[in-house]
């Protein structure tokens, strides 16, 4: 995923509450979504960093190669100027990116619609 391409704040912003709890009527299980897909954007970017910087792995490791290798340090700047996973997440979330679905309240709804039904004779 290309982080870069995200249109958000790179600092913390004040928003407003209602924004928030507009999809989900409620602002804590907004802020478990936002935060379970922070994480997933988390690991993703610590994969793929990971990936990158293995590239550059030796078996013997001198310490002229270490302060030498302009690559792995563009890589690890690169990557400390992308916007926190947490703002990349609020960003998704208030446009409407992220997919999440509550089993209990699907779970609620189902034994709603059963007991709502009409009896046909």
């Amino acid at each position: 995923m290309d982080y870069k391409r995200i249109k958000t704040d790179t600092t913390a912003v004040t928003r407003k509450m209602r924004d928030f709890s507009k999809d989900t009527g409620n602002i804590y299980e907004t802020l478990a979504i936002i935060s379970k897909r922070a994480n997933q954007i988390a690991l993703e970017m610590r994969d793929e960093l990971k990936k990158k910087i293995d590239e550059f792995a030796t078996n013997t490791t001198n310490l002229e190669e270490v302060f030498e290798n302009r690559e792995q340090i563009e890589i690890s700047k690169y990557y400390e100027r992308l916007p926190k996973p947490s703002l990349i997440a609020v960003q998704e979330y208030l446009d409407g990116q992220i997919y999440y679905r509550n089993p209990s309240k699907e779970k609620e709804k189902e034994k709603e619609e059963s007991t709502n039904k009409p009896v046909l004779d």
